[in-house]
């Protein structure tokens, strides 16, 4: 990967299996990658979700940015880096007898003076209801007015047409580190790549790292997605 310009973002995207594994170790991995931002699947979205957002993002040493319950379990963190503009979330038509899901997007300046659209979403493991989550989740990146940056259990593989539709036009962050064979799931038997991290062409990836550690292995299901980022500044 070629250096260039630009303003660094440190991302992790993590599915946390809705903290039911070791709590502990889930914050000693986030916070021992020093993130600027964490796109989070599987988070908070039912009783007491608001607090329990807040102190998922403290035991991690950051801030609630967006989503919870309004994004049905998506939620973005930042650091102090990392000024919010604005938030919304989108919840996806609900087939009946599936689980409902959604994402959530936040307008981002992170100190150097780089805009960006933080995005996250956890797709259908149903094969017949995913594509079309995909579209609505498509839509809501391509309207964005800054260069995305997306994080997102797809719940399939680059093969996939939920994850076609999903990366058209964005750069698949492991492919462009030469690092497609880095599996995400499980953490118990690891098969599959269903985690992704998508940005605009015109963002430069550094590094990435699919965290394999004993710690990350007692922490989720799913193995967090690390990347360092060149956000390009407007002129």
């Amino acid at each position: 990967m070629t250096q260039s310009s630009g303003v660094p973002l440190r991302v992790v995207s993590y599915n946390i299996h809705g903290q039911r594994d070791d709590t502990a170790a889930l914050a000693e991995v986030v916070r021992g990658a020093a993130p600027d931002v964490v796109i989070v699947q599987e988070g908070p979205r039912r009783f007491r979700w608001r607090q329990k957002s807040a102190a998922l993002a403290e035991s991690f040493g950051l801030v609630v940015a967006a989503g919870g319950l309004p994004a049905l379990g998506n939620l973005l963190l930042t650091s102090l880096r990392v000024r919010v503009l604005d938030t919304r979330c989108q919840r996806f038509p609900l087939t009946p007898g599936r689980h409902l899901r959604g994402a959530a997007y936040a307008d981002c300046v992170v100190a150097g003076g780089a805009r960006f659209t933080l995005a996250g979403s956890h797709l259908s493991t149903d094969p017949v209801e995913r594509p079309a989550q995909a579209a609505l989740f498509k839509r809501e990146l391509d309207a964005a007015t800054s260069p995305v940056v997306a994080g997102a259990d797809l719940n399939e593989g680059p093969d996939g047409l939920a994850w076609a539709t999903v990366a058209r036009g964005l750069t698949d962050t492991a492919v462009a580190a030469d690092a497609a064979d880095r599996l995400t799931y499980s953490c118990a038997d690891p098969r599959r790549r269903i985690d992704a991290l998508f940005v605009d062409p015109r963002v430069t990836v550094v590094d990435y790292d699919v965290v394999d550690t004993p710690r990350t292995r007692r922490a989720s299901d799913h193995f967090p997605v690390l990347v360092d980022l060149l956000l390009p500044v407007a002129d």
